[in-house]
């Protein structure tokens, strides 16, 4: 008899223990963020419920045998979440993942703010797909951007989002002057405006006159290679090369053009250059 009491005393152990072991909640296995979520619970008496998420935590008094409402603004981030009941002499557990709600908003960034014309790749776009609690939309959504110029069509192109960015490469235009770029989601747009600037000049020709106070030389209208007016400001050198040797001078464009008064008072070659670019030659006598 004394061998058969230790025995039974481990069967009911076990069994407790049995009943105490934790069981799996009836949960979803992913809800949109913001979503109202029930759950059910079987028993009867008073019992502690927990919810566990990435930037919420709450405890709460429940009764077993009633559903557990979970509102929407406890389930707003996204991420995995755990849920606990205890009471009634066990204890029940399960996990869901809340997942980004449908595209609210866009977060659009543009580079850069200024770029010469006819630059091959020069735009790029990044944006990124919010949902209205800010969770990053990681499914696939499609993007539209758009660059739009003054007097010139617009280029546009769809772009499918990656974990929640999608980003795109475009030309500048050939012409000077501000251009929206817009990206836009069913319905949802952000627009960024890109200054777009004369490039390098092109075809630099110069003239040359002597007067009292030595020569005066001055440029055509610097345009670039497309014809758009260079920005003043611009930096344009002249050359002078002569018996006297070899002296130059960096002036600004001012108005399209750019001038200068050399003092040169013998013959020589004067010649012009932006940048790398070069322009013409012309060659001046001394005084008389």
């Amino acid at each position: 008899m004394r061998r058969i009491l230790p025995a039974v005393c481990l069967a009911v152990c076990l069994m407790t223990a049995a009943s105490l072991a934790a069981q799996d909640l009836q949960l979803p296995a992913t809800i949109a963020a913001g979503s109202e979520l029930t759950i059910p619970t079987s028993g009867s008496g008073a019992a502690t419920f927990y919810l566990i998420g990435p930037s919420y935590l709450a405890k709460r008094q429940v009764q077993l045998g009633q559903e557990i409402h979970i509102q929407p603004r406890e389930v707003r981030s996204a991420g995995r979440y755990t849920a606990v009941l205890r009471g009634g002499g066990s204890s029940q557990s399960g996990s869901f993942y809340v997942v980004a709600a449908k595209p609210a908003s866009l977060s659009f960034l543009a580079h850069p703010s200024r770029i010469p014309v006819a630059q091959r790749d020069g735009v790029i776009g990044v944006a990124f797909v919010f949902d209205k609690w800010h969770n990053l939309v990681r499914r696939p959504e499609t993007v539209d951007f758009r660059l739009a110029a003054k007097d010139a069509p617009p280029v546009a192109q769809s772009v499918r989002s990656r974990d929640g960015v999608a980003w795109i490469l475009m030309n500048s235009a050939h012409k000077a002057g501000n251009a929206k770029f817009v990206a836009a989601l069913d319905g949802i747009e952000e627009t960024r405006v890109i200054q777009q600037v004369a490039a390098d000049p092109c075809h630099l020709q110069i003239r040359a006159e002597r007067n009292a106070k030595g020569v005066l030389v001055q440029t055509a209208p610097v345009r670039d290679c497309s014809g758009n007016p260079v920005s003043d400001g611009t930096v344009v050198t002249f050359t002078a090369n002569g018996p006297q040797g070899l002296s130059t001078v960096d002036v600004p464009i001012k108005k399209d053009i750019a001038q200068a008064e050399l003092q040169i008072p013998g013959p020589a070659t004067i010649s012009v250059a932006s940048g790398v670019v070069m322009g013409n030659e012309v060659k001046v006598g001394g005084q008389q």
